[in-house]
């Protein structure tokens, strides 16, 4: 039986999470989704700490960028920094549009970024074309099935 992709969603605004959630599971894809709310958190969940043990290795991480507790551009250097987890894509989805804030993304390692967008269809439409894309289109480094 085929494994479902694994997303980790880290995003502080339970709004937002809600909205990503609703918008993957109509997805084409069926994604297995995990959210945790900050940096730290993150990080214990990726590192399988604490609470987090027996989670599973994400095939796709949704970073926010302001994170409490841990910003979520430390997160995305020290995600990419560390050898177990570098390969994993991480989709850099903020409301901030700063060519700065871009930049910086992509300095740290981050595969891609997109700006949350404001209208409710549109950020449906985006979410699902962010799982799309990794999961129908990229090729990822995933255990044999």
């Amino acid at each position: 039986m085929k494994k479902l992709p694994q997303v980790l969603l880290v995003d502080d605004n339970p709004a937002d999470v809600g909205l990503a959630r609703e918008a993957l599971a109509g997805g084409r894809h069926q994604s297995q989704i995990s959210n945790v709310p900050d940096g730290e958190e993150a990080m214990a969940f990726l590192h399988r700490a604490g609470q987090y043990a027996n989670a599973v290795c994400p095939d796709l991480i949704v970073l926010d960028l302001n994170l409490p507790k841990k910003d979520g551009r430390v997160v995305l250097a020290e995600a990419k920094a560390h050898s177990d987890l570098r390969t994993i894509p991480i989709v850099v989805f903020s409301t901030s549009r700063s060519m700065l804030d871009i930049a910086r993304s992509y300095e740290l390692g981050a595969n891609c970024y997109v700006s949350k967008p404001g209208n409710l269809n549109d950020y449906f439409s985006v979410v699902q074309s962010i799982e799309e894309f990794w999961f129908g289109s990229a090729s990822l480094p995933r255990e044999e099935e």
